[in-house]
């Protein structure tokens, strides 16, 4: 693919004709919708992108990047935090990636997990949410997730925030190092990009290193993402753990292979969480379906085969997924497969 407009009408040769021009909000379609009614004090999303007109791509066989003008439509959806630390951030060199930070600070939209050199790198994104405190934001790359090695940063050179391995050593030292930099009163995001895009096991290092972070730090959730589907999802010790929160937005509509997976069905992800305990309250889940590169709401059969499915993979966590009006809700039990 050379052009944009060749993803385009892939997508309308599997669902219809698309009607240019869109605007920049138009990608977004029944998400839109879900913000306004339940105006949640933070907006997080990985994007696994460079925002960037740099040309010094690596030949790494798949490069992505936006215009500058495009990543407009981030502010379109109030995004607060973008996470980067991912397999896509520097596809297009460090330039790139050092204008995809400066675009979004542009645009008033927090980032963590890649930037100038180490000392930005592993500094977290911090949001203030006015009465209720701040969400603090730490993001973390594994190259489970396909992350070269040489894109971690450096003192000198722009890069992701890598993580050695997925030992519980390294967990324990990142949860001290969290626990010595956060407040009493903060509320802890540990977004991390690992893992396979498909299947739905759950390697033993990922359920040991959540674990193990929960245990020695103020993690309130464990944002996992890297898989192209919505995975399995665990509450330890109240605290909640996302193994793989699957797409949002892409622009697959239309390519072959892996329909198993329905990869066109999307997940978000609505956590309550209190703010004194910092354990999980709630978890609400509205699935979407990406059908003419938008998001609209799922069908019924949709929805029932979205909840059939995390139901399945949730059991061997202890939790179910059940459905209420329209959308999917966790529950939390002592069931066992």
């Amino acid at each position: 693919m050379s052009s944009a407009l060749d993803y385009m009408r892939l997508a309308e040769l599997k669902n219809g004709s698309i009607s240019p021009p869109l605007n920049l909000a138009a990608v977004w379609g029944a998400a839109l919708d879900e913000f306004e009614r339940r105006r949640p004090d933070v907006r997080l999303i990985n994007l696994e992108t460079s925002i960037t007109r740099s040309n010094n791509y690596l030949p790494k066989g798949i490069n992505y990047r936006m215009s500058p003008e495009n990543a407009r439509c981030l502010a379109a959806a109030h995004i607060d935090c973008c996470v980067l630390a991912n397999n896509h951030v520097l596809d297009w060199g460090r330039r790139g990636l050092i204008d995809t930070v400066a675009t979004l600070k542009g645009m008033g939209i927090q980032s963590a997990g890649a930037a100038r050199n180490t000392r930005q790198a592993v500094r977290p994104a911090i949001v203030d949410c006015k009465n209720r405190g701040r969400l603090v934001v730490y993001s973390l790359a594994s190259i489970t997730s396909g992350v070269p090695p040489d894109w971690e940063a450096t003192a000198d050179n722009a890069g992701v925030n890598l993580l050695p391995d997925l030992s519980k050593a390294t967990a324990e030292r990142l949860g001290a190092h969290i626990a010595q930099e956060c407040r009493p009163d903060d509320i802890v995001i540990t977004s991390i990009h690992w893992g396979a895009n498909w299947g739905y096991e759950i390697p033993s290092e990922q359920c040991e290193f959540a674990r193990a972070l929960v245990d020695c730090a103020p993690v309130s959730i464990v944002h996992g993402h890297s898989s192209h589907h919505a995975k399995a999802i665990e509450v330890y010790r109240g605290r909640l753990i996302l193994y793989g929160c699957g797409d949002f937005l892409n622009d697959y509509e239309g390519i072959g292979g892996r329909e198993e997976f329905r990869g066109d069905l999307v997940v978000m992800y609505f956590a309550d969480v209190d703010g004194l305990s910092k354990s999980l309250l709630a978890l609400e889940m509205v699935p979407l379906n990406i059908r003419q590169l938008q998001l609209h709401v799922a069908s019924a059969a949709d929805t029932e085969w979205l909840v059939r499915r995390l139901d399945r993979e949730c059991r061997h966590f202890g939790a179910q997924v059940r459905q209420r009006n329209g959308s999917m809700h966790l529950v939390v039990g002592a069931i066992r497969n």
